[in-house]
């Protein structure tokens, strides 16, 4: 008689300790990797948020994504990426999953499921970069915070949505968006009065900031934008 067939269980993998995977827990503010760092390991959020920087050679700081549990990063090791190319930190305590690159490319090659959530990752990180760019190139500064409100928020996510942590300050989401500080308080003063959101510490965001953008409703432009 023959046994019973492996099942494997990406989640399951993800969450214990095994060869090449360990699990840290990182403080608020605790640097996870440091933009020019040696580039050897996978990570994964099992739980809590992430801020990746990019800094330039003038020393200009951008904020290239906030990451949330059940999202990987890190991941250029994977095709030759010697040496990390920004920086990543937790802005709220995080639970966290690295994962050697070895052990990362084993994994891949072994169990097809594994490899299945992994490419899905990264088809949808895709996704969201091509329709950042579309954003930055077409639409305007105070669009492009209301749609960046609506992703932190996991509008058109399973369950509701949940309310985006002052630890996203207003420069932070001023640097997501290509804008200043002063619009970003500007936009969100205005979003709040028109019922938009909700602003008390976290921002709630209300269903009617997605229909809003949706359907293009001119309230989004009415008012005239401050000057930088």
């Amino acid at each position: 008689m023959k046994s019973a067939k492996r099942t494997f269980d990406p989640q399951a993998f993800l969450a214990v300790v095994g060869t090449g995977k360990a699990i840290r827990k990182y403080r608020k503010g605790r640097i996870i990797y440091a933009q020019g760092e040696e580039a050897d390991q996978v990570f994964y959020i099992q739980s809590g948020k992430v801020k990746v920087t990019v800094v330039s050679e003038q020393g200009k700081e951008a904020v290239v994504g906030i990451l949330d549990a059940a999202q990987f990063f890190g991941e250029g090791c994977l095709n030759g990426q010697a040496v990390r190319i920004g920086t990543a930190k937790a802005i709220e305590e995080c639970l966290i999953t690295s994962i050697t690159r070895k052990a990362m490319l084993a994994a891949l090659r072994k169990e097809p499921r594994f490899a299945e959530l992994f490419v899905t990752y990264l088809v949808t990180r895709s996704n969201r970069i091509e329709e950042d760019l579309i954003d930055q190139l077409f639409n305007s500064s105070e669009k492009r915070l209301a749609r960046l409100l609506l992703l932190l928020a996991n509008f058109g996510k399973d369950g509701k949505p949940i309310p985006i942590d002052a630890s996203i300050t207003q420069a932070t989401l001023a640097e997501m968006i290509g804008t200043t500080r002063s619009r970003v308080s500007f936009f969100l003063n205005k979003f709040r009065k028109l019922g938009l959101i909700s602003y008390n510490g976290k921002i709630e965001v209300h269903r009617s900031l997605l229909n809003a953008v949706l359907y293009e409703k001119p309230q989004l432009q009415r008012d005239v934008e401050p000057a930088e």
